[in-house]
């Protein structure tokens, strides 16, 4: 049985909770998952425990929960090389989702506008602590944060 979201093409630049559990909906729902990982890095929720170990490899649970039905590719969006990498993916896109810092990726001339540029028919999803659409930002909209930062 085909999943409702076949033949879809997400690109995933994202970390730790909130892109990765978003994407993995759309993942589940049988969506092309492709996550953005820094080189020598990857997602910080690597590193974070609890570690589930088999054949004596050990990973982080939680990272296989909310990055599990997805591919993977180690990616240095801050150099030109991988900057374009980035953009190829995206022409070939339906649907961007992205966590990181508010600012940040316009900064690499990776923001919605650009991408939206490649290809016009991009669905953008940009998940931020404090909310950052444009013309209706608060004062804190550029922050970074957890979930638990936004309930407090």
């Amino acid at each position: 049985m085909d999943r409702p979201l076949k033949g879809i093409r997400v690109i995933a630049l994202e970390q730790y909770m909130a892109g990765p559990y978003c994407s993995m909906l759309l993942a589940d729902a049988g969506a092309e998952v492709i996550k953005i990982e820094r080189p020598g890095v990857g997602d910080p929720r690597r590193s974070i425990p609890p570690f589930v170990e088999k054949n004596g490899i050990k990973k982080a649970g939680g990272f296989m929960a909310y990055n599990r039905n997805k591919k993977s590719i180690a990616l240095n969006i801050r150099n030109d090389e991988g900057k374009k990498i980035y953009q190829d993916l995206v022409k070939n896109a339906d649907v961007v989702v992205e966590n990181l810092r508010p600012g940040s990726v316009d900064k690499l001339g990776l923001g919605y506008h650009d991408l939206k540029a490649l290809n016009p028919k991009l669905i953008y999803a940009a998940i931020s602590g404090f909310g950052r659409l444009e013309g209706y930002e608060g004062p804190d909209s550029k922050r970074p944060a957890f979930d638990i930062v936004a309930e407090a």
